[in-house]
């Protein structure tokens, strides 16, 4: 019996000590060094409430900067980007207690059309990793599942979570979270994401 419950113990202990992948690691090192990033873009950042994201969207739009977007993110903003080609990024956060937590963008050529591989999201997505690139400094990193179908460049800066993949045919997402609220598992179970 002895035997028996030690084999159950050591298969249990051999299951739970798999090996940590990258992104495990340097998530845990991010959040652990107690580093703290708030910043955004265009002013904003995480913990603002929502009546100072409106505020200064509102600033921006005066100086022609953001517009209101026909897109389900209402935020329009014309990115400068690497490439030299027009782009539209689209943005509007989720607030947890009032406080901004999570900033969904998405990118898009409106120069796209089907066949047309100078816009593929191929490039797009080349395109927005350099302008996040840009914007947030190196250390991205690719994240994928086991046969590469589908896969996201990530950047962690504390408690800052970058993620940039391609959504659909025609449009590149990036989504910007504040880990000390939720993690990245939690979002894909809000949403229903696998």
């Amino acid at each position: 019996m002895k035997r028996i419950l030690f084999l159950l113990v050591l298969i249990n202990t051999v299951l739970a000590c798999k090996p940590k992948t990258e992104y495990d690691r340097i998530k845990e090192r991010e959040l652990s060094s107690g580093k703290v990033v708030e910043d955004l873009f265009l002013d904003l950042r995480f913990g603002m409430g929502r009546k100072e994201f409106f505020g200064t969207c509102w600033e921006h739009n005066k100086k022609g900067i953001l517009t209101n977007g026909a897109h389900h993110l209402m935020v329009q903003y014309k990115p400068e980007m690497p490439s030299g080609k027009n782009a539209d990024m689209f943005f509007y956060p989720q607030f947890e207690e009032n406080k901004l937590y999570f900033m969904p963008m998405e990118f898009i050529y409106p120069a796209w059309f089907p066949g047309n591989e100078e816009f593929s999201n191929e490039k797009l997505f080349q395109d927005v990793v350099e302008l996040m690139g840009e914007w947030y400094g190196n250390g991205f990193f690719e994240v994928s599942n086991t046969d590469r179908s589908i896969r996201a460049m990530v950047k962690i800066d504390g408690n800052r979570l970058i993620r940039i993949f391609k959504k659909d045919i025609s449009t590149v997402r990036v989504e910007m979270l504040d880990l000390r609220v939720k993690d990245i598992s939690e979002m894909k179970k809000e949403d229903g994401a696998v």
